[in-house]
């Protein structure tokens, strides 16, 4: 394993970190003290590490928060084959987690990152304390208007962008109920200047052609859902086109022991949304935990 550290230990402000795992470099940033409980963080399909930073950084004084950049996203080498599907991900997490020696930790994962702490609930349930999954769930990817409404997004997503403004007007087009500062966050930590104008960090066309144009099958995670059985906090945006109440009802019927809430004002990008109602329910559940 290489895992190196530019500036040294973990620091409140976040500190990046990068190792080699399955013949690809990744970047994961981590936030808070060594020893502390630890707090895994999976991002959404075209997001990156930094997008909970607001998260991390309430909680950097009693954990040790670490976000990890996705394979193909932010600082992450991009998969030279393509292969951005599920059970490739949940490789990289399981060798993350041995790599950095973590025998019991809480995950967090939010859209596509839900879908990969589901799957790797299911297969590693006594590493988890806990479990936090925001806005996803069974058949979300699949059937649902978000989902048919993130593919849009994709087909017509530019490959770069003439200049800087133009960016972030693409980005606020698309996600027009976030924060002010999770747009500045998005263009910051998603976006970079190249020859041919303001291209993307991540793999926008290696990713949308595995979402558009699968040859492997997303997983059924009814039965990930069933199984659960570590302290489990579902979030679901109130106005979310992704996860629907219908079926938010459904997984609390199947799993009475998870705590399923909704977050008023919010869509499907909760933290990004309603970061301080995010926040609201995420910390709580975790500091009780702590105790």
């Amino acid at each position: 394993m290489n895992h190196t550290s530019p500036d040294g230990a973990p620091a409140l402000s976040g500190q990046d970190f990068f190792l080699q795992l399955r013949g690809l470099r990744f970047h994961y940033v981590s936030w808070g003290q060594a020893g502390a409980p630890i707090v895994i963080c999976l991002h959404g399909l075209r997001s990156y590490a930094r997008t909970f930073e607001p998260l991390a950084l309430t909680l950097a004084d009693k954990f040790n928060v670490i976000a990890l950049d996705l394979r193909g996203r932010g600082q992450t080498d991009w998969d030279p084959d393509g292969n951005y599907y599920i059970d490739e991900y949940v490789a990289d997490l399981e060798h993350f987690v041995e790599a950095l020696g973590l025998p019991h930790f809480h995950l967090l994962g939010h859209s596509l990152g839900g879908i990969i702490a589901y799957v790797y609930s299911q297969r590693h349930a006594k590493r988890l304390q806990s479990l936090i999954i925001e806005d996803s769930g069974p058949n979300a990817s699949q059937r649902s208007a978000g989902a048919s409404r993130i593919n849009a997004e994709l087909r017509n997503t530019p490959a770069a962008f003439l200049d800087w403004p133009t960016a972030k007007a693409f980005w606020r087009s698309i996600r027009p109920n976030v924060t002010e500062g999770a747009i500045e966050s998005r263009v910051a930590n998603s976006l970079r200047q190249t020859d041919a104008g303001v291209s993307w960090i991540h793999d926008q066309a290696g990713i949308a052609n595995c979402r558009l144009n699968p040859t492997r099958p997303d997983p059924d995670l009814w039965p990930c859902v069933k199984a659960l059985s570590c302290p489990t906090l579902l979030l679901r945006g109130g106005n979310s086109d992704y996860l629907s109440r219908e079926t938010l009802d459904e997984i609390v019927a199947l799993n009475p022991a998870i705590d399923a809430r909704e977050i008023p004002g919010a869509g499907h990008y909760i933290h990004d949304d309603q970061p301080d109602l995010f926040i609201a329910a995420v910390k709580p559940f975790l500091v009780g935990l702590a105790r």
